[in-house]
């Protein structure tokens, strides 16, 4: 199949993290496996717009990898309390979402914060202008996830007729 660059490039993001990936043949047959075409010169375009290096792994091996990956780039629990705290007015659960209200133009700087929270049962995020909802891997945990939330925000526990 046929990918957009940003498509392809997300996926070899996933594959550097799951994957030694030493050469760029490797990549280009790794991405052949799940059924993506790509040829070596494509591969070694993403890989620059991606900014891949090399590192030395155990064993001397050398293998690709992207120093600035996402998942490596948590962001601590006091600067998800300082982000809630200015800026979420509203939590509530929903389900397996939580909903968390904020300011207008704010609710992108929450779900940035959250995103790279690294918390615990946290799928994903998606942020309107003021309202964004937080994906929980499931619905007991979305109200866990909630407390935790309205906790870090300051907002104290919900009210009964929220429940």
């Amino acid at each position: 199949m046929k990918l957009t660059r940003n498509q392809r490039q997300h996926r070899i993001a996933q594959l550097l993290e799951r994957h030694a990936v030493g050469s760029q043949g490797q990549l280009v047959e790794l991405l052949a496996a799940e059924g993506v075409e790509a040829t070596q010169t494509t591969v070694s375009r993403d890989l620059d717009d991606l900014g891949a290096v090399k590192v030395r792994v155990a064993g001397g091996e050398t293998v690709y990898a992207l120093p600035e990956l996402p998942i490596q780039q948590i962001a601590p629990v006091d600067h998800l309390r300082r982000v809630l705290g200015e800026w979420a007015v509203e939590v509530t659960p929903a389900q397996n979402l939580v909903v968390l209200r904020t300011p207008p133009g704010c609710a992108h700087v929450v779900a940035s914060a959250l995103d790279r929270s690294a918390l615990e049962g946290v799928v994903g995020t998606v942020a309107g202008d003021d309202t964004l909802l937080v994906v929980v891997a499931e619905e007991p945990s979305a109200r866990q996830l909630a407390e935790r939330l309205r906790s870090f925000a300051g907002l104290g526990p919900a009210r009964a007729e929220e429940d």
